[in-house]
């Protein structure tokens, strides 16, 4: 059996594959090209792809033994689901090791952002630093006692939830569906329309999947509805929200801040983001740390063991 990487990953994390025979086609370079996948997906049994790596139709079509696509995140708008459901190739991803990185990181941009920290350090190692100490110089503001938004409270948003609520905040949040009254409790969540969230919320975070629904959910209109001392925060995915109202809204500080990881046209990012001192950039790392990164790696393993010994409803189908 084949199993074809699009992305070079770390080799120990598959070696519960052992029990199985396979042979693993990884690039020596980070990723492979299109051109080279398409050479060597005619052979591939089950590909290996990764979040940030597209997977189109025009790919597939010369993948005749393909049976599985074992995404690696936990997000697949990568994939054409719909050719690949159409020619009966499963598709799974790693939903449960993202929960508490993707959490992490959102909480440490919205800390980081409130706190001025990223755009602090920067200035401080100018240099000519413009940066003078004072009591009342440098001053960011409180999470405490704030009010945060969160748009998609699935297992992320709530692992968001929990930080925040240690951290003093309130919470409120916006799903296609409330919450049973006994997680509502468990983080003191109310549930809002969106527009009364974005209207009341100091902070808005982004937690929500990407669908063509929820595109540019984010845009002139609902960034007009914001406080005008409110921070948004995207961990989720960059076509949530129109970069260029964005932009507008920052620079006229219709809003007072964002903490991005991801961005609609990934991975370039707007020149005009990177001028600004009140936007907080990472390059889509949300997930990324080493053992987030392995727990991904054993979660794919356990989908291909899974589907090798026709164990289906162990794996985490999505497509």
């Amino acid at each position: 059996m084949n199993i074809l990487f699009t992305t070079r990953l770390p080799q120990e994390g598959f070696t519960s594959l052992d029990e199985i025979h396979y042979d693993l086609i990884m690039p020596s370079a980070p990723c492979f090209t299109e051109e080279e996948l398409c050479r060597l997906l005619p052979d591939a049994d089950i590909l290996v792809a990764t979040y940030d790596y597209p997977v189109k139709a025009s790919m597939l079509q010369c993948a005749e033994r393909l049976r599985l696509i074992a995404n690696f995140g936990v997000g697949y708008n990568n994939i054409d689901v719909v050719w690949a459901a159409s020619h009966h190739i499963l598709v799974t991803n790693t939903p449960d090791p993202v929960i508490e990185p993707t959490a992490e990181h959102a909480f440490a941009l919205m800390h980081t952002l409130a706190h001025r920290t990223a755009e602090l350090d920067r200035k401080l190692r100018m240099h000519d630093s413009p940066v003078r100490f004072g009591v009342m110089n440098n001053l960011g503001v409180s999470l405490y006692g704030k009010q945060l938004g969160i748009i998609g409270m699935g297992r992320i948003g709530q692992a968001l939830a929990r930080r925040a609520v240690a951290a003093g905040m309130t919470i409120v949040y916006h799903n296609r569906h409330m919450l049973p009254e006994t997680i509502e409790q468990r983080y003191n969540a109310k549930y809002a329309d969106l527009t009364t969230l974005l209207r009341e919320s100091d902070y808005v975070s982004l937690n929500l999947p990407y669908t063509s629904e929820v595109h540019h959910l984010i845009n002139a209109q609902t960034l007009q509805l914001m406080k005008p001392t409110a921070l948004l925060i995207n961990t989720a995915r960059g076509a949530h929200v129109d970069e260029k109202a964005l932009i507008e809204a920052l620079e006229n500080k219709q809003i007072a801040g964002a903490a991005l990881d991801v961005y609609e046209h990934e991975p370039r990012i707007s020149e005009a983001l990177k001028q600004l001192d009140n936007v907080v950039l990472s390059p889509h790392v949300g997930t990324g740390t080493w053992e987030g990164r392995l727990a991904m790696c054993r979660n794919v393993c356990d989908n291909i063991l899974a589907f090798e010994s026709r164990c289906i409803e162990n794996m985490n189908i999505v497509s």
